[in-house]
């Protein structure tokens, strides 16, 4: 099952996620199948690719609640 989720990145105190497409059963820092885009909390700076998260929900991905929450 492909999942659409958030991997951290960046230092202490200095978040940073990208949105990607990823094996729910791979942890949370492993290979993604694809970056879909990244959202930087500080500045509150956010780039999505919709075309290409709607294309992996075509293919029967889920999206979690906090990507679903950025797309808003």
């Amino acid at each position: 099952m492909v999942t659409i989720r958030l991997t951290r990145g960046g230092k202490k105190n200095d978040p940073f996620y990208r949105i990607v497409a990823i094996d729910k059963a791979d942890k949370l820092s492993g290979k993604a199948l694809a970056i879909l885009g990244h959202w930087y909390p500080k500045k509150d700076t956010k780039v999505l690719d919709k075309k290409a998260i709607d294309a992996w929900v075509q293919k029967g991905a889920r999206v979690s609640d906090a990507v679903k929450n950025l797309m808003k």
